[in-house]
């Protein structure tokens, strides 16, 4: 069996490489500190699974990909959701080049990550980073849906892991958004290992009394959900975000029962006990400030 995951990915092609050393020197010059945006997309209008109505994209841009209709919240990138919660100029990505190889030469698995890749400049499906929110100085991981629908390989759990232990090691607090479909099914027993392995890191990491706010996103399903996406100090959520282990279909068909109306929503779980608090995208970074500072003022008092 080959190595499980692999540091750095495969060299990009001329441009990409140019506008990446370009990119690196700002930042040595302190002259670039922003989240990296992706390439705008050339969609004019957006359509709204949830009520079909059709948005403008200028629009729907200026409502953070909330539909201005029926509310619903679209799935966003990675770096645009960093853009959002994180003080500007603050961002400083972590293991930014670490990927996965094909621990079981699983057929196509590898040209699927290449398509990945190219579609969406990720070079995996999280991406961590250190950065500030009001000042305050933490560790972030994203996962982003658009990459292999969010799943959970060897390699997003080793850069979980890691983020973790940095969390961990430099007294930050950790921020984990969740978006995915749950385990990578082309990595078999290893992606499901990553459970246990992201779990673990979080256990020790609230033993040494960090304080870990989960975020959880439509979808969160399958092993992300089972771990470390449940795993918060604070739990917190979109409105109407999908969550849970296996989907309502499954559950339905299994037990052979209909389900309740709105079941493994957000809003569901939140009366359910699952959920501390559902916050709507515009209102998420205020959200965090509280709770930093709630924390903060806990430690003084604590003498931390």
């Amino acid at each position: 069996m080959q190595s499980v995951w692999r540091y750095p990915i495969e060299q990009p092609n001329f441009i990409q490489r140019r506008a990446r050393l370009i990119q690196l020197k700002q930042r040595r010059e302190g002259r670039e500190r922003d989240v990296p945006r992706r390439k705008p997309s050339k969609a004019v209008f957006g359509k709204c699974p949830a009520c079909g109505g059709v948005t403008p994209k200028s629009a729907l841009v200026r409502s953070l990909y909330v539909c201005p209709a029926c509310g619903y919240h679209h799935p966003i990138g990675a770096y645009l959701r960093l853009s959002l919660l994180l003080d500007s100029h603050s961002f400083r990505e972590l293991d930014e080049k670490l990927t996965a190889a094909n621990p079981l030469d699983f057929p196509g698995y590898e040209e699927k990550l290449r398509a990945a890749r190219r579609s969406t400049g990720l070079a995996e499906a999280l991406v961590t980073a250190r950065g500030m929110i009001d000042g305050r100085s933490v560790v972030a991981a994203v996962l982003d849906s658009q990459f292999l629908m969010g799943s959970m390989g060897a390699a997003v759990g080793e850069k979980l892991t890691r983020a973790v232990e940095y969390a961990g090691r430099t007294r930050r607090p950790l921020i984990i958004c969740s978006a995915s479909g749950g385990a990578r099914m082309q990595e078999g027993i290893v992606s499901l290992m990553q459970m246990a392995k992201t779990s673990a890191a979080l256990a020790r990491f609230s033993q040494a009394g960090g304080l870990y706010i989960s975020i959880l996103t439509h979808p969160t399903t399958g092993g992300v959900t089972a771990s470390f996406a449940s795993l918060g100090d604070y739990n917190l959520a979109e409105p109407g975000a999908l969550i849970g282990f296996a989907g309502p279909r499954v559950i339905q068909q299994t037990i052979g029962q209909t389900l309740p109306e709105g079941f493994q929503r957000s809003e569901y779980l939140q009366e359910h006990g699952f959920l501390d608090q559902i916050v709507p995208r515009a209102q998420l970074r205020a959200a965090l400030v509280r709770l930093l500072r709630l924390h903060g003022k806990e430690a003084r008092a604590h003498g931390g």
